[in-house]
């Protein structure tokens, strides 16, 4: 296991800027929030900077979030130039684990902290042994722990809330489809680009959406860039909303009577926005990627996907 290392002292009395570089998916950076609040709270100004979507994720905030340009030499230029409106401050914070994400804060000036991970940590001004834990949101408080100095409780619920714009376009969006007075019904069936085998696909999603459709219940779909046709393809009768930001998703799913998600991004929002989420984890899916939420009915097997008819009777059952 790799050894901590440090140059500085914790940061228990903190002020001023902190540059944090987000996590590069989008279930991990809704699972940080806790972190991130906290660190606001002990008295450290945000400044978020990652993926392309970040800025929709994290409207409701009003944390300011840069988007990263792509290429080594391009990020170090954009980050030299941000931390000249933060004051010239130092300091880092890296979600991320990766050796060239410390590279480009230690050459644009900053001196980041992060986890001792792939060789990096020469490059950090504190480093941090990671730990094992049961549940993935732990790595982020736990980082603000070491990060601060100063160990604390993690709260049990993670509270993601979309901007009052994001969720005005959604009611609009509803209102256009004549969906603002009646229940309907949520599915996020795809997964991410690194499950290049669908391997947490749930088979089922097409006959539950026929299912719900013939009962007469409304089944909306949110595909994102490039899933429009396996969209089209799992069911003609879906309301399809192509395009809309994580934010106006996220307010959708607070709208939605019932929320049914892979092992993916979209589950992890949809529990940390309050939705009633019907979660299906495969054989191939790890517990310690399950969504923390108020009103999550998990279906987690190793032995098998669950049956079309179970969840479609959590979907119906107005579980708390």
């Amino acid at each position: 296991m790799p050894t901590e290392r440090r140059s500085a002292p914790p940061h228990s009395a903190p002020a001023g800027p902190l540059l944090v570089r987000l996590c590069n998916w989008v279930g991990e950076a809704v699972l940080s929030l806790p972190t991130l609040r906290r660190l606001e709270a002990v008295g450290f100004e945000l400044h978020l900077y990652g993926k392309g979507w970040a800025p929709s994720l994290f409207a409701g905030t009003g944390w300011p979030v840069t988007v990263r340009r792509g290429g080594v030499f391009n990020a170090v230029t954009q980050l030299r130039r941000l931390r000249a409106t933060l004051s010239n401050s130092e300091r880092a914070l890296l979600m991320t684990k990766s050796f060239s994400s410390a590279l480009e804060m230690r050459l644009a000036g900053f001196s980041p902290s992060g986890y001792a991970r792939d060789g990096r940590s020469f490059l950090l001004d504190q480093s941090y042994a990671r730990q094992r834990f049961a549940h993935a949101a732990d790595e982020y408080w736990y980082l603000a722990d070491r990060f601060l100095g100063v160990a604390a409780a993690a709260p049990p619920l993670l509270g993601w809330n979309p901007s009052e714009a994001q969720r005005a376009q959604a009611l609009a969006l509803l209102a256009e489809r004549h969906l603002d007075d009646q229940p309907f019904i949520l599915l996020c069936p795809f997964s991410g680009t690194d499950d290049r085998e669908d391997r947490k696909v749930w088979p089922g999603f097409k006959a539950l959406a026929e299912k719900l459709s013939a009962a007469g219940t409304p089944v909306v779909l949110c595909p994102g860039p490039g899933e429009e046709v396996a969209a089209a393809a799992l069911s003609s009768r879906a309301v399809s909303l192509p395009g809309v930001d994580l934010g106006v998703y996220g307010a959708l799913m607070q709208t939605a009577q019932c929320v049914v998600a892979n092992d993916t991004g979209p589950g992890h929002l949809a529990a940390a926005s309050g939705a009633r989420l019907v979660s299906i984890y495969g054989p191939h899916s790890v517990a310690a990627w399950t969504p923390i939420g108020p009103h999550v009915q998990l279906f987690h097997d190793a032995a098998g996907w669950p049956k079309v008819e179970q969840v479609l009777t959590k979907v119906s059952s107005g579980f708390v």
